[in-house]
């Protein structure tokens, strides 16, 4: 009998597959990163055939190893970064261009211009998000607008517009166009009460439904992976968005219950349950996940377009650091930043600012600030963001949180989880298995082919450590207001 669960995890800067076994356990992993492109300023663009390439390597590599067959794997499960988006021909497969990242600011003066048209409630009440170049709609029109034979080919019936996890399931299965309502409900043209792509917002954004997906359910059958890949077929059976995803993987299933994934971004999910809930505080509401026979899902989104990314800027940037963990040993070596503050708003800020003209900044420094004070700033700049969109999740949702579980790459940094346990005054649970994007998409998966149940998979989620707040309310009150005085500084920035 087939005894695993095929993950796929597309993210940011790195290609993953995992495979996962009959008790929920992952038993290997194979990663590898892509190029990232900066065109201009502000640009940021991925190669929708390198991601393609990438992918189907380390999908294979997991089958190097005589110890695990192809035939062994029962189901898979797609994940995938979100709002990044592509145009290709239908018939070669071919992309028309680079695919537009989500950190992407290009489209900021058209999302200008709908705010001035006074879009912004009509759009919000639709789709359940702000004004942003963010999003991939504003992203697929100027694709439209700018390659060439873009418009020619959709009026013929031969182009496909699409985010990442419509790009694969296309490439694996050799042709089908899906997506589900979590990706869906991330292009600003999806209606997330109705469930289905919004004839007034197409129009909005001059964008023909005929080159979009079909939304399947988040668990639908999306094709099966063509034999020529993997030498046998093997079903697609769950497609979900990267945050939604980390939400499912960790358990966090009722209403109340919230998440935060420390990756490229830093996303905070809270669990909303069948009910919709409007932010005024500059939130997002967006679909977690749509199950067959279930009702439609929501969750409060709160997005930080920069966290472990900053920490790539030292690395990669500033040179200051070899690997990324050694951020954690160079800010141990000082008590505190010394009152140095780094705002990290390098593609504008996110929620709750959203402010697509903000630019990154570093304050407060002195003659004696040394690295190692700069490295825990932007350690700490990922707990300060966090904050701030937990802070209006609860006013917004008007629940209280016992705990939050964090997951993704920083969140196993013990400096920065204690940290982050101070600001938010809350406790901070870390799992023990802390890959719960991948372990969402896996976990749908295998509902679907009957592998499991959700009472069955609610045992799986165990605690590594608590991080409980130690700091006084006044040191705290202090960190908070330094940190808000060097967020005023980076806002609206750019001309």
């Amino acid at each position: 009998m087939p005894n695993y669960i095929l993950s796929i995890d597309q993210g940011t800067s790195s290609c993953r597959a995992l495979l996962v076994n009959m008790e929920g356990q992952i038993e290997k992993i194979c990663q590898s990163e892509f190029t990232q492109y900066f065109p201009e300023p502000g640009q940021v663009e991925h190669d929708a055939s390198e991601i393609w390439a990438t992918q189907l390597k380390v999908i294979k590599e997991l089958f190097e190893d005589s110890s695990y067959d192809p035939s062994d794997v029962l189901s898979i499960g797609i994940t995938n970064q979100r709002e990044t988006c592509l145009l290709w021909n239908k018939e070669s497969g071919k992309p028309l261009g680079r695919a537009i990242v989500w950190q992407d600011r290009r489209t900021a003066p058209f999302c200008d211009h709908l705010k001035q048209e006074e879009k912004a409630d009509f759009i919000k009440e639709k789709t359940g998000l702000v004004i942003d170049a963010y999003f991939s709609g504003s992203k697929i029109r100027w694709m439209l607008d700018h390659y060439p034979e873009a418009r020619a080919l959709a009026a013929e019936g031969k182009l496909c517009a699409g985010t990442i996890d419509s790009w694969l399931i296309y490439k694996l299965t050799g042709g089908n166009h899906y997506t589900d309502p979590s990706n869906a409900s991330r292009t600003m043209l999806f209606n997330i009460d109705s469930g289905t792509w919004d004839d007034e917002l197409l129009d909005l954004f001059d964008i023909p439904k005929s080159i979009l997906p079909e939304v399947l359910d988040t668990d639908g059958d999306f094709g099966s992976i063509k034999d020529e890949y993997l030498g046998c077929s093997i079903p697609i059976q769950s497609a979900i968005g990267d945050q939604q995803a980390a939400l499912f993987g960790q358990l966090c299933l009722e209403k109340g219950m919230a998440k935060n994934t420390y990756g490229t971004g830093c996303f905070m999910l809270m669990n909303t349950g069948d009910q919709r809930v409007q932010s005024p505080t500059g939130l997002l509401s967006t679909i977690a996940w749509k199950l067959t026979g279930q009702s439609m899902k929501y969750a409060l989104e709160g997005s930080v377009f920069i966290a472990g990314a900053a920490i790539q800027w030292l690395r990669d940037g500033l040179k200051l650091i070899d690997e990324s963990p050694d951020s954690e040993y160079y800010a141990l070596k000082v008590e505190d930043t010394q009152g140095v503050y780094v705002v990290p708003a390098f593609t504008g800020l996110g929620a709750p600012y959203w402010d697509m003209y903000a630019r990154g900044g570093m304050f407060g420094l002195t003659r004696d600030t040394d690295k190692s004070h700069i490295i825990r700033a932007t350690l700490e700049s990922l707990a300060y963001q966090t904050y701030d969109v937990l802070s209006c999740m609860l006013k917004d949702s008007e629940m209280k949180i016992k705990s939050l579980r964090v997951d993704g790459g920083a969140s196993t940094n013990n400096l920065l989880m204690q940290f982050q346990a101070d600001m938010l005054d809350t406790i901070v649970e870390r799992p023990v298995v802390t890959e719960a994007t991948a372990l969402g998409a896996a976990y749908i998966a295998g509902i679907k082919a009957s592998c499991w149940t959700i009472g069955e998979l609610r045992q799986n989620w165990e605690k590594e450590i608590a991080f409980a707040p130690q700091m006084s309310a006044e040191k705290r009150a202090i960190h908070l207001k330094g940190w808000a005085k060097a967020v005023s500084r980076c806002k609206d920035w750019v001309e």
